[in-house]
């Protein structure tokens, strides 16, 4: 029984520091600008740089 409590604590952490991470973490898309041709062949992926 004692287990099973020390479990559920550790899962009820989880789930808190999970959606803490979710709420405060730097979770911002990067962005890049996309251009396609139109008529024409695809263009080459674009190289992102890194930060």
């Amino acid at each position: 029984m004692r287990l099973l409590k020390v479990l559920v604590v550790l899962i009820l952490a989880a789930v808190i520091g999970l959606a803490g991470y979710a709420y405060f973490g730097d979770m911002q898309p990067v962005r890049s600008e996309v251009r396609t041709p139109i008529g024409g062949a695809p263009a080459p992926a674009a190289q992102v740089e890194a930060e």
